[in-house]
């Protein structure tokens, strides 16, 4: 097993920043990804980022590229998403996910943390 824990959201006005945190504890080393969706009032979850847990590869979603940066703290088991220049349209709660090695989809998640954006 595997448990996440997402902090830092908040409100921000539009042009500001936030970093959100996930605290990853249990089985990590059967982690091959961890990655941030979001979920925005009436609309369906979207994929933001994500970082390999070995080697720390990278993917963004065209809508954050350039704006967030993801990344780990190896030492604290946490990864970060660093998010600048922030728009109302990235208005949403935002969920850390892991997925594990025995499985081809993120498997646990938490309980989100709210990011809202004003213009």
């Amino acid at each position: 097993q595997v448990q996440v824990v997402e902090s830092g959201g908040g409100l921000v006005q539009a042009g500001g920043s936030l970093r959100l945190s996930c605290a990853a504890s249990g089985r990590t080393y059967s982690l091959t990804f961890l990655g941030w969706f979001r979920q925005a009032p009436g609309k369906e979850r979207e994929f933001v980022a994500h970082i390999t847990w070995v080697g720390s590869r990278t993917l963004y979603a065209d809508s954050v590229k350039g704006r967030f940066t993801i990344s780990r703290d190896y030492a604290k088991d946490t990864v970060y998403l660093q998010m600048n220049s922030l728009q109302p349209e990235d208005t949403a709660v935002y969920y850390c996910a892991a997925r594990p090695e025995y499985s081809g989809e993120y498997t646990y998640w938490g309980q989100g943390t709210q990011v809202t954006v004003s213009s």
